[in-house]
């Protein structure tokens, strides 16, 4: 395969300098090899042609044989478009067109027939076909027919002309350019225990479909080996880094952790906080370092497990520290954990960006002396000047706001790395989990706390207002307080802050009885406190703001999640929202308001919410909707490369399946050493040729 990575792809025929630029930029193709490895996106099969009398507006692709009877133009300017009238015998369809109008107009002539695809919608009572695919008849892009591969591309290659029925033709070149027989790239034992076939075969099929069954087994063999480095890769290092680093060994549970248990505990332990309490346990007690990710929902009780972990360092002698995202999260941490540890005559201290000088001065000689023995705080925390007297458990919250350098350096303020315990209310899916945090023992708080009662979604469209706000009015009779949250998306801000505005004025003439605060991102951080401040101290009633309060504020007492244009978050987005509500004891509703018009996904979205209060089941959904490169922070977090064919959401099954073959590989050979593994290495360095050895972090 060395010599396709060494041909450039501007000598390939039918592709030249021009074309080769194109490609370089807009899709990161240089080489033969990386053209090779560009996989279509879908297929269609071509083998079966219909007639116009046949079609309806809901059918997908189909593919017609005719003959241009007329064409017309409409409108002018950037509005101008033109249509063509298409007939086959059985009937006539109009086909549209709203770029490219002289070209199409010069080439294809009334009266000729031709071959015609593309997707049919209803237009009125019309059915039309906007910018279809029109061959002549007498090429012989019908004799090839069967089953058609489809190439994404840019619209700046689509305007240089080269598009995915081009990208095919070069593909045909490239397949007479290649050698007959393409380099193995698994050893012939992972090829035989996994049952794929051989790449050679794989790459043709993927390209060239003969048939079904052996595209189906080309996807397979493909996805396997993608999947397959990317775990053998993950524990590779997670075991490497078993055997070198010891832990620091917790050996007893003592004085601090019970009488905490026995004496201050807030509420009863639930029995997943519990299960998870023990499985911490037994890693700190174990001597090696513990790597574990801690997932549960808001509300479902992981800062006390956070705590009682960092008591079980204190007993044994090591400070611990909780590090957070935002300020107002660092803030919040603390105000929760101080009433809880002062009772046990334990120092506690917050390090912000804000945080004064001479306070700091203070805080940073009780590190070094030991006599701070939690510290919370920001990114402050991994700032040189901050030195610990032996800092022994690390607690992170959302770790997928911090990137992976900002991390290594806490690891280094000790001469071997503390224990970790990374937290996230974002639930992840288990395939997922198993590859952006591969190396890492996840732990799931999966129940609520004693008390809880799960909040009440309701859907509402927007022309039901006066309900809506009835309703409101009831629950701030009751006593309750009421969010009101408006999109803020970058790309319209301008519109967005307008919407928060004018929301802002309608709930305030709506309530004139009430008190609304209103909080946004762009407000100075002294202005947005002092509004939050007085949501929380229960002076305002309602508060009307954008998703800065996704994470942070605590109000037990609000119980309504009002969620304007609701279509526009994403589902974890509107779990994370939810969950700022429902923190009392009393019964709390989330309210989704939106338009009528909804896409078929959004409507997925929105019953996804109605339905089921999990965090699992909403980030599987969530996951299968938006696939696996939008999904919060996962670009900095572990994919060090990016999937070609293989697709987290949907190839679950094929991932356990590459991950379970990987273990067994490292089991025979942890090294890789063995003359037979020699191909494992190599493709391990030239897909992983990163310049940072991040092996050693979580």
């Amino acid at each position: 395969m060395s010599e396709l990575s060494m041909n450039d792809i501007k000598f390939l025929p039918g592709v030249g300098p021009k074309r080769a630029e194109l490609l370089n930029k807009e899709l990161g193709i240089y080489s033969y090899e990386d053209l090779l490895y560009y996989f279509p996106y879908k297929y269609i099969d071509r083998t079966h042609t219909y007639t116009i009398r046949e079609i309806t507006g809901t059918m997908p692709y189909i593919q017609l044989r005719g003959k241009i009877v007329s064409y017309d133009t409409q409108g002018e300017g950037h509005k101008r478009r033109l249509s063509a009238l298409f007939a086959d015998g059985t009937g006539t369809i109009e086909l549209v067109w709203f770029k490219g109008i002289k070209y199409i107009q010069d080439r294809y002539k009334p009266g000729r027939e031709y071959t015609l695809f593309g997707r049919p919608t209803m237009f009125g009572s019309r059915i039309n076909i906007a910018h279809p695919e029109i061959d002549p008849v007498d090429t012989d892009t019908d004799a090839d027919g069967g089953l058609q591969p489809y190439y994404t591309t840019t619209e700046k290659m689509k305007s240089h002309f080269l598009n995915s029925k081009a990208i095919q033709k070069i593909m045909t070149a490239l397949w007479k350019a290649v050698p007959r027989s393409i380099p193995e790239t698994l050893p012939a034992a992972v090829i035989q225990r996994a049952r794929v076939m051989f790449l050679g075969e794989a790459l043709r099929n993927v390209h060239f479909p003969q048939s079904t069954d052996l595209l189906r087994r080309a996807q397979m063999r493909l996805k396997f080996e993608e999947l397959f480095y990317l775990q053998l890769n993950i524990l590779r290092y997670s075991r490497q880094r078993m055997r070198r680093l010891g832990g620091f060994p917790f050996k007893t549970i003592g004085e601090v952790f019970n009488r905490f248990y026995n004496e201050c505990l807030p509420f009863a332990l639930t029995g997943a906080q519990k299960r998870v309490l023990k499985e911490i346990r037994a890693d700190v007690g174990s001597g090696r370092q513990m790597n574990r990710l801690l997932q549960g929902d808001v509300g479902s009780g992981k800062t006390l497990v956070a705590l009682m972990s960092m008591l079980m360092a204190i007993d044994n002698g090591y400070q611990a520290c909780m590090m957070a995202p935002t300020e107002i999260l660092a803030a919040q941490h603390y105000e929760t954990l101080r009433p809880l540890v002062e009772p046990l005559g334990l120092r506690i201290e917050l390090l912000t960006g804000s945080t004064r000088k001479r306070e700091r001065d203070s805080i940073d000689a009780g590190l070094r002396s030991g006599e701070v023995k939690i510290i919370v705080g920001t990114h402050a925390l991994i700032e040189d000047t901050v030195v610990f007297a032996n800092l022994g458990f690390v607690v992170i919250d959302e770790q997928h706001r911090f990137g992976v350098e900002q991390r290594s350096r806490l690891w280094r303020k000790n001469d071997r790395p503390p224990h970790v315990l990374v937290m996230t209310a974002t639930p992840i899916p288990r395939t997922l989990a198993m590859t952006l945090y591969g190396d890492l023992d996840v732990s799931v708080i999966d129940e609520l706390p004693p008390g809880r009662k799960p909040v009440t979604t309701i859907h509402r469209y927007d022309n039901r207002r006066a309900e809506l706000y009835a309703s409101i009015r009831r629950q701030i009779e009751q006593g309750r307080q009421v969010y009101i949250v408006y999109p803020l998306i970058q790309e319209s801000e301008k519109i967005d802050l307008k919407n928060l505005e004018d929301g802002y004025k309608t709930i305030s003439e709506v309530f004139p009885e009430y008190t609304v605060c209103m909080v946004h991102g762009r407000m100075k951080p002294a202005e947005k406190e002092a509004e939050m401040q007085r949501f929380v101290s229960g002076e305002a009633h309602i508060m009307v703001a954008t998703t800065v309060i996704e994470v942070g504020v605590n109000v037990p007492n609000a119980s309504v999640m009002v969620i304007e244009n609701a279509e526009r978050f994403g589902l974890s987005q509107l779990h994370q929202l939810r969950g700022r509500v429902g923190r009392g004891a009393d019964q709390s509703y989330c309210v989704l308001v939106t338009s009528h018009k909804l896409s078929e996904d959004t409507r997925k979205r929105i019953e996804t919410m109605v339905r089921t209060n999990d965090g699992f089941e909403i980030s599987e959904a969530d996951l299968q909707l938006r696939g696996p490169g939008d999904m919060e922070g996962t670009q900095q977090s572990g994919i060090a490369f990016n999937l070609r064919i293989a697709n987290i959401a949907k190839d679950g099954q094929i991932l356990q399946f590459a991950r379970d073959i990987a273990g067994e590989v490292l089991d025979d050979d942890p090294d890789l050493a063995k003359p037979e593994n020699y191909v494992l290495t190599r493709q391990l360095s030239k897909i992983f040729h990163k310049k940072v050895d991040f092996s050693l972090i979580s």
